[in-house]
């Protein structure tokens, strides 16, 4: 069996899923001079049903929520990633409750500190950010952990 981008994306697809951006790149690498044929067999996988962006966005979204990510840092891979614009439509659509995925990212970053040490409260803030939740969220979250006198 020759290498040819068809191949090479079936190959690439058996092991996981991949958006029609990333599929394009990896083929672009392997087969610089090949364009006509990249394109081709991307709209071959398209419609087989082999390649779906749509697939890919709603796997994305749930692994990423499972991961403790807030919504500005999923939307800042899935433009990396070629999918921005399915997931702002599923991330519209969503019914995920940021703040409470906020609390307990922050609950499991917090361990065995005291919320009312500043220090402690700078890092928990920052790593809520790192993770991309908002302000609204992270203050929700850290007042939150503040009521309820986890230390």
């Amino acid at each position: 069996m020759s290498d040819t981008p068809w191949n090479a994306a079936l190959n690439l697809l058996a092991r996981r899923e991949y958006s029609q951006a990333e599929l394009r790149t990896k083929l672009q690498q392997k087969f610089p001079e090949d364009d006509g044929a990249i394109e081709t067999a991307l709209e071959r996988l398209i419609d087989t049903g082999l390649q779906s962006d749509e697939r890919f966005a709603e796997a994305f979204l749930r692994t990423q929520i499972a991961r403790s990510r807030g919504p500005i840092r999923i939307r800042h891979e899935a433009r990396r990633k070629g999918i921005a614009e399915q997931i702002n439509d599923l991330l519209d659509a969503s019914e995920e409750d940021w703040y409470a995925l906020a609390l307990e990212a922050a609950e499991r970053k917090l361990g065995q500190g005291d919320v009312a040490d500043p220090k402690v409260k700078a890092r928990i803030a920052r790593f809520l950010a790192y993770r991309g939740f908002d302000t609204d969220q992270t203050m929700s979250a850290l007042d939150a952990l503040k009521a309820s006198g986890v230390d």
